[in-house]
């Protein structure tokens, strides 16, 4: 144990000796988390406590008759779409979104560093997209609110180590999404489903390929796994392919970025309007503000299919980039 725990850590740890209920014992881990220093050198006492928590909280559940709990974390949405980073546990879910987001989860080699959802906001040139770092999956304890988190967001990426037996990393983490009845776009449902599913994009993403052989246990995965997901390899620690990363999420999105202005005006090229693909002048309108879907007489379109300012009416379906001038 770490030398320079202050007095007040062990006091706590009397009060969890001491607990006469789970509640108790819980409150006094809790208060040893908050007092312990943040340094490397408690990293493993940290984890140790998590997972004491998640049992308790387990116990508890068991004890109420598996009774569901509120939902504890309600993340308010950012950006042009939100998503889960979900995963094992030390498959680098905190890595990732520290590194390519503005988010500072805390990392740690030992599993449970992540106890509570962390989100952060990575770029794609002109937009952001939202990320959530999450707790490990794990089929021993996870919080009730962990489903219906995920059964909130837009998309759900699905990371795994390369070198720690991807394959059942893999299977373990689709099948606790299908019993909390999520499953990718695109998929067929199960017919005996007594509760309507959510259908969520996805995207595997296998972590830790840091050389020349991972290359090679990479593809050997996808040979095996005969995957039928999005899936991309990066290593986080190496700084591979994580733009090529943030470019899959835009892609699965299918989304467009429109810019509007007005007459005689330049547009602001980093304030775009995000629609899903295919949409019209009209469903843009209507986005813009609720009345001019009404009052829309016609629009001029400065952008890769069209001339320069050429007129087009309400049916026009926009593209990716489409500068817009509304008339009213």
């Amino acid at each position: 144990m770490p030398a320079n725990l202050p007095p007040m850590y062990f006091e706590a740890e009397k009060r969890f000796r001491d607990g006469k209920t789970p509640e108790e014992k819980i409150e006094a881990l809790e208060e040893m988390l908050a007092i312990m220093p943040k340094h490397k050198g408690t990293d493993k006492l940290k984890a140790d406590l998590r997972r004491k928590i998640a049992k308790l909280k387990l116990e508890g559940q068991q004890k109420k008759g598996g009774a569901r709990s509120q939902t504890a974390y309600s993340i308010d949405r950012e950006g042009a779409g939100q998503i889960a980073v979900i995963g094992p546990p030390n498959t680098g879910k905190s890595s990732l979104v520290g590194t390519i987001t503005n988010a500072t989860p805390e990392v740690s080699d030992f599993p449970h560093t992540t106890w509570k959802p962390t989100p952060g906001m990575v770029p794609y040139e002109n937009i952001q997209f939202q990320l959530i770092d999450t707790p490990p999956l794990s089929k021993e304890y996870t919080d009730p609110w962990f489903s219906d988190l995920l059964r909130r967001v837009d998309m759900i990426i699905i990371l795994i180590d390369l070198r720690a037996d991807p394959l059942q990393q893999l299977e373990d983490s689709l099948s606790m999404l299908r019993d909390w009845r999520i499953f990718p776009n695109e998929t067929e449902i199960p017919e005996d489903l007594k509760k309507p599913p959510f259908i969520k994009r996805m995207l595997v993403v296998v972590n830790k390929m840091d050389g020349v052989k991972d290359e090679e246990d990479y593809q050997v995965f996808l040979e095996l796994s005969e995957i039928r997901l999005p899936c991309i390899g990066i290593s986080v620690h190496k700084g591979r392919s994580l733009s090529a990363l943030v470019e899959k999420i835009y892609d699965l999105f299918e989304i467009i970025r429109v810019f509007t202005r007005a007459p005689g005006k330049a547009h602001d090229p980093s304030a775009p309007f995000v629609l899903p693909r295919d949409s019209n002048l009209e469903e843009l309108a209507e986005k813009v503000h609720r009345d001019f879907k009404e009052k829309l007489k016609y629009a001029r379109v400065w952008g890769k299919a069209v001339y320069e300012g050429q007129m087009v009416q309400r049916d026009y379906t926009l593209q990716d980039g489409d500068v817009v001038e509304m008339h009213i």
